[in-house]
């Protein structure tokens, strides 16, 4: 398992579009991938969920993956996040 903090910058947070991109750099992986916000975890192949994670910008989120191609996917994922 690895994992990675990252602090959202889009203006808009993780909503319909940002989050719909994730999803699709996500699926890209194999590994089983989430999202961590506070208490709560969503899945990061979902939109839908990581939408309900309500993560907005200059939030701090965990991605956390676990799977084969898990390092590739948690630095993708956490550099896409960091960047807007």
């Amino acid at each position: 398992m690895v994992e990675r903090e990252a602090v959202i910058v889009a203006e808009e947070g993780l909503h319909a579009r940002p989050a719909a991109e994730f999803v699709k750099v996500a699926r890209g992986y194999s590994s089983e991938i989430k999202m961590i916000k506070g208490e709560t975890q969503a899945n990061a192949k979902s939109t839908l969920t990581l939408m309900t994670l309500g993560a907005t910008k200059d939030e701090r989120v965990v991605i956390r993956a676990e799977g084969e191609d898990e390092a590739a996917a948690v630095e993708a994922l956490a550099d896409l996040i960091s960047k807007g």
